[in-house]
């Protein structure tokens, strides 16, 4: 402990510790909860200036840990996390979806899934921030006035990635050992891959969707959590796998056991297939990444899985795949305030007016398709995993790329090149996002230039214990993959 520093623990030390290792301290009583909360606020003084990632420190939880009611006897008591600007909201809070049509709004209720971070004890002491409405994977906006781009603490001139890109910053910068995180496209996987950490999307259903939305609604979307480690995902997913009665359009199967005791074995022999190939999207993924993924194969069939290559082509019907999630993604502007005013158009960022102005030439018909299209899609996915347990892919297509880049969306070009590029960098994410599928983003070692890659594991529906459990299995066999440091950490900076 450093108490003679008024904190309540060295730097080095707090960056040693999850989230289930601070909780058992102050279980123990050995730090109390505000203790960890003030040193979470000073971690953000240390390292925010380089990284831009926080929007607000709650102030009045930074001296009252238990202002929000987190549960005392659940498992994570005390561990602060940072909520992510868009999704889910706790009364009292902002929730601005990165955007100036939202600039000031304030959560009236406390949706569904931030009353399981609750219930599970964390304590939401901040606000870490988002690209507009979560439409890409760089973290960068104006709508505070000045352009703001949160940065990526093993290399500030790249981005954390998106659209959960504050609070993977935070994570990888070890100020907290977990924050909220949601996923519409590779949200929580793609940070997740950028940044080293663990990221899991879950089948769709699992996680509760906001009071105002449902599955029907936004299909393609779930919430979830950054972790440095596999114990800390499968802790909170033990919480926040509740779904309140009738909150769900597509309600799916839970889980009987517990995450966190499952991953306490490892898993039985498993059928793996692996595809490095173009599902779908011109070119091949980067070299690089297709590597460190095979790297990871090799380590899977060292551990006793059968690994065998899958012909992309017959995984479902691609141009089907595509169109649909298109549709899907460029109409997401309806749930947020439907069809735009000329203000509106105006008052947003140049990627999202794109998108806007490219919904309008979509009708009724065209939804209809879509929804055919997502049913051959997941039908497609389904027939794939009859014949694996797990899919191996990388996470994205690319490496990291420039922070406030080509990826931005405060660029100003036309939607149709943009967003193919968006598309061929996530092209093993989105397709998780169309079926429903569960899918979990794991680190898989440093490329060229010290850069982190990430590789990803596709399950069956609801398994995400296997996912976890095969996670966890990687984190035993290869421990420097997921402890790896960012130069930008709170023991570093000074």
């Amino acid at each position: 402990m450093a108490r003679a520093t008024g904190l309540a623990m060295s730097w080095e030390e707090w960056s040693r510790k999850d989230a289930i290792a601070l909780a058992a301290l102050i279980r123990r009583k050995q730090i109390t909860a505000r203790e960890v909360a003030r040193q979470v606020a000073a971690g953000v003084e240390r390292t925010d200036p380089k990284l831009a990632a926080v929007l607000e420190v709650f102030a009045d939880v930074v001296r009252n840990p238990d202002a929000d009611k987190p549960g005392k006897d659940g498992r994570l008591y005390g561990v602060p996390m940072f909520l992510k600007d868009l999704g889910s909201g706790l009364a009292g809070r902002k929730v601005e979806s990165g955007s100036r049509l939202h600039k000031g709004d304030v959560a009236q209720s406390t949706d569904p899934n931030i009353l399981n971070f609750l219930a599970a004890g964390l304590v939401p002491i901040g606000r870490a921030t988002a690209p507009e409405f979560g439409m890409t994977f760089d973290t960068s906006t104006d709508y505070l006035g000045e352009t703001k781009v949160t940065r990526n603490p093993w290399n500030l001139a790249r981005t954390a990635g998106g659209s959960s890109g504050g609070s993977a910053a935070m994570v990888a910068a070890r100020v907290t050992p977990v924050s909220m995180a949601s996923d519409g496209g590779g949200s929580t996987r793609i940070p997740a891959s950028f940044c080293g950490l663990v990221g899991l999307k879950a089948t769709r259903g699992l996680v509760p969707r906001p009071w105002k939305q449902s599955e029907y609604m936004v299909r393609i979307s779930a919430e979830g959590v950054v972790t440095r480690s596999v114990r800390d995902t499968a802790a909170i997913y033990d919480y926040i796998t509740r779904v309140p009665n009738g909150g769900s359009f597509m309600n799916a199967a839970r889980y009987r056991g517990s995450y966190l005791q499952a991953i306490r074995k490892d898993p039985p022999r498993l059928r793996i297939g692996l595809s490095t190939g173009s599902w779908g999207r011109p070119g091949k993924p980067d070299p690089e990444v297709a590597a460190r993924v095979r790297d990871v194969a090799k380590l899977m069939a060292g551990l006793g899985h059968k690994v065998e290559e899958v012909d992309d082509r017959k995984i479902c019907d691609w141009e089907q795949m595509w169109a649909g999630y298109y549709c899907q993604w460029i109409n997401n502007r309806a749930q947020f305030g439907g069809r735009p005013t000329p203000a509106a158009l105006e008052a947003v960022t140049p990627m999202v007016r794109r998108h806007m102005e490219a919904a309008e030439r979509y009708d009724k018909y065209d939804i209809w398709k879509m929804m055919a299209q997502n049913n051959a899609v997941a039908r497609g996915f389904g027939a794939t995993m009859e014949r694996y347990d797990l899919l191996l892919t990388p996470t994205l297509a690319i490496r990291v790329p420039e922070a406030n880049g080509p990826y931005s969306l405060l660029r100003d070009e036309p939607l149709e090149p943009w967003l193919d590029r968006l598309a061929d960098a996530c092209r093993y994410t989105m397709p998780g996002n169309e079926s429903g599928l569960p899918a979990i983003s794991v680190p898989a070692g440093l490329d060229s230039e010290g850069l982190p890659i990430g590789a990803m594991f596709y399950g069956n529906f609801s398994r995400e214990d296997l996912l976890l459990q095969v996670a966890r299995q990687m984190e035993r066999a290869k421990p420097e993959w997921f402890d790896q440091t960012a130069p930008v950490n709170v023991a570093a900076t000074g």
